[in-house]
């Protein structure tokens, strides 16, 4: 897949130009203010490209899932963050639309960076509505979209604007298009780690990548939808009944392909995921829960990935937001970060298992950490995002 991004134009396509930029500011805040980052500085090289060419910058984006216009998910937190801690000059608009958003916009100096307000404040880009889009290109010249985890949207903002700008990627788009491509024609070995709660969530991108991978490992609790599959006791551990005829398909099409699909061989199990510790079993007691997986399993994974050359990763082995129950998670992210250092690639697909790897502090120890998780996983699908279909192509 090849789009243009912003980095193939020359100088003086963005030269006293205005751009409008759909950015990924959806951040957790707490007590009214930002509680993290990530997605924030992820779009500060875009933002710095396209000031240093002298291009005004319009940033638009949505935050949580406001009913109309309500104050707690206003954007204005996000701009103190970014004048005050990032100390990037920026002006907030209290509106994204309309005559006096328009007029304040041309009479901004070029340079400038504004910031408009909750896109979502209008029930209109959730329904890819073409006038809604309509009045948002009209504040620019040309429009950008480096809101990877809003890709998978078709709404105003990630795909209506493009019918009337010329559209283009951001240098985080381009970087999320390129690592995530090289997951789907990956240099081999390769093995994809998919883990979380629910096989019903990722059945699309295991179906996909069973004849892509050498190795399909499975954690977190969809295992047990696996192992009751099989056969095998699972106590009271958390399984998607509805789905064990899927979990057979997968097993068998894994054996078809000649994908080695691991599965646990041991637990860490315990009454609750609020239990104070855990026992590390082979067999899974009636009265028990699985929770995180055991010490044979990460040995099993380590000899695995030691010789893979791409990994993909998403969702955690086990409930590491638990103490007892975080050593699956933190081991597999401690052997992704060794086996970068020594030159595979590794991408982190977003969700829990980049609050894992951040929660450890080595979130520069990979090769890629994608900023959307579902768009990640969709990319992986085979499925055409629409916030990137509309981008102009190479």
């Amino acid at each position: 897949m090849s789009k243009l991004s912003i980095a193939d134009l020359n100088k003086s396509d963005l030269e006293n130009k205005t751009v409008l930029v759909r950015v990924d500011f959806n951040v957790p805040l707490k007590d009214g203010q930002v509680a993290d980052d990530t997605r924030i500085r992820a779009a500060i090289p875009t933002i710095n490209y396209l000031l240093e060419n002298n291009a005004k910058v319009i940033l638009v984006s949505h935050l949580g899932r406001p009913k109309g216009k309500e104050d707690k998910y206003s954007l204005k937190p996000v701009y103190e963050y970014i004048k005050n801690e990032l100390k990037i000059p920026l002006t907030f608009l209290n509106d994204c639309i309309g005559e006096e958003v328009k007029n304040s916009i041309k009479k901004a100096k070029l340079g400038t960076l504004i910031l408009l307000e909750n896109v979502r404040f209008y029930p209109e880009e959730e329904k890819n509505d073409s006038g809604f889009a309509k009045k948002l290109s009209e504040l620019a010249d040309i429009y950008v979209n480096d809101a990877f985890g809003t890709a998978h949207r078709a709404h105003a903002s990630t795909v209506g604007v493009a019918e009337f700008l010329p559209a283009y990627s951001g240098l985080l788009m381009e970087k999320e298009i390129n690592f995530l491509s090289k997951a789907l024609n990956p240099e081999k070995p390769f093995v994809a780690i998919i883990g979380g709660a629910k096989i019903s969530s990722k059945i699309g991108v295991l179906k996909n990548l069973l004849d892509k991978t050498d190795s399909l490992i499975i954690g977190g609790a969809m295992t047990y939808t696996f192992l009751k599959a099989q056969g095998k006791n699972v106590g009271k551990s958390l399984v998607e009944d509805d789905y064990i005829k899927t979990a057979n398909e997968i097993i068998e099409k894994a054996q078809k392909v000649k994908c080695n699909l691991v599965l646990a061989v041991d637990h860490v199990v315990a009454d609750s995921p609020d239990s104070e510790s855990g026992e590390i079993v082979s067999d899974i007691p009636d009265n028990k829960s699985g929770l995180d997986i055991g010490p044979k399993t990460i040995e099993k994974i380590r000899e695995v990935l030691q010789t893979a050359k791409t990994v993909f990763w998403n969702g955690p082995m086990g409930v590491f937001e638990k103490k007892p129950f975080a050593k699956g998670t933190e081991d597999v992210a401690l052997i992704l970060a060794e086996i970068t250092k020594k030159g595979a690639i590794t991408i982190i697909g977003g969700g829990d298992s980049v609050a894992a790897i951040e929660q450890l502090g080595i979130a520069d120890k990979f090769s890629h950490i994608s900023t959307g998780g579902g768009a990640s996983l969709e990319f992986l699908e085979g499925i055409e995002l629409p916030g990137i279909k509309v981008l102009k192509d190479k």
